[in-house]
């Protein structure tokens, strides 16, 4: 599905629509819809964690947030090799309204999200991920 651009991926400002591309229920592409690059992998974080923050009021005009039901929330993921060296934006979500197809990066403040980084490694969210998934086996 192709989004526009109301508030920019920071450093990509020139671009204005980019193309979401489901790879699986955690991993996303998302890239330049009218050329090559940038092209980003998202990730669900409500997979790996509780994340919570308040939407600012700017974003949630430029989306008409207001009365969408169809809102989804990604994070950008530095992919390495291997994929435990990988790291997670808490810090700068993305955000989709599919309902009228447009979506906005939002930089929270550091010192309001203590609890969030720029670049968290994937590894420790992966390992406590994993001692669940152990413990589910088990309990059953």
């Amino acid at each position: 599905m192709v989004f526009d651009v109301k508030s920019p991926i920071l450093g990509f400002e020139k671009v204005k629509k980019m193309k979401l591309e489901k790879i699986d229920d955690v991993f996303m592409r998302l890239s330049n819809a009218e050329d090559n690059s940038p092209v980003f992998t998202l990730i669900n974080p409500f997979v790996l964690r509780e994340y919570e923050f308040d939407v600012p009021a700017a974003v949630k005009l430029l989306l008409d947030l207001e009365d969408t039901k169809n809102i989804f929330i990604a994070n950008i993921m530095v992919v390495q090799n291997p994929i435990q060296d990988s790291t997670v934006n808490f810090l700068a979500p993305v955000i989709f309204n599919f309902d009228n197809q447009t979506m906005a990066q939002v930089v929270l403040d550091s010192l309001k999200y203590p609890q969030y980084q720029l670049a968290e490694p994937i590894s420790d969210y992966y390992k406590s991920e994993e001692a669940n998934e152990m413990m589910e086996k088990i309990s059953d």
